[in-house]
């Protein structure tokens, strides 16, 4: 069992996948994706980092500052951000190999594309309800954070397009999309855990 969460900032996507993995009693991956990606790689975590889904995308790693580094042999092996997607790609599968987990974005849907078991999930929410969440968070002004809001949804619509060649959001790339609006994490977890489990039922029948 591997469960994808693609989500829209200030969706409560990552307390969602958090939960799931509580549930289900599963690994979780997010941020951790670029530490397995760092050892998988050999280079630094920061690395990764630069060229991450919130930071958009970079077409050469000849724009990273040199300082995280040290020395410039991965500048004369121009070492691309395609590089380092399917450094990411590959940790993301033998994470998936090790046992049931759930993703956080990171393209983790297209990834395991071909994978048995995957249910891919996209959460998102009204406006409103995003800027309200977001400042309960962070504390920032609401307009400030509509701002961010606007500026994260198109670094990582750029991003999975960019990998994916598909259109981050779109439902033909998940089983299961949930508007979180009007309902809790909890509620959005409950729906994802039914669906999981009432689809490995009807997959197992099938067999």
């Amino acid at each position: 069992m591997v469960i994808n969460i693609g989500r829209q900032i200030g969706s409560g996507g990552r307390i969602v996948a958090r939960m799931l993995a509580d549930e289900f009693g599963c690994s979780f991956y997010d941020r951790e994706l670029l530490n397995l990606a760092a050892r998988e790689s050999g280079f630094s975590e920061k690395f990764f980092e630069q060229t991450d889904e919130h930071k958009g995308f970079l077409k050469s790693l000849f724009h990273i500052n040199a300082s995280f580094f040290g020395d410039t042999e991965i500048y004369r092996n121009n070492f691309s951000e395609e590089g380092l997607f399917l450094f990411q790609s590959e940790a993301i599968r033998k994470a998936a190999a090790n046992g049931p987990c759930v993703f956080v974005g990171r393209c983790a849907d297209y990834v395991l594309r071909d994978t048995p078991g995957v249910t891919n999930v996209f959460i998102y929410s009204e406006m409103e309800e995003r800027i309200k969440r977001c400042v309960e968070v962070y504390g920032d002004d609401p307009e400030k954070v509509k701002h961010t809001i606007a500026t994260y949804d198109k670094a990582r619509q750029n991003y999975y397009n960019y990998h994916t060649c598909q259109k981050w959001g779109d439902y033909r790339n998940y089983n299961l999309i949930i508007n979180s609006y009007c309902i809790s994490e909890e509620e959005a977890a409950d729906l994802i855990v039914s669906y999981v489990r009432n689809r490995t039922v009807a997959g197992k029948e099938e067999e």
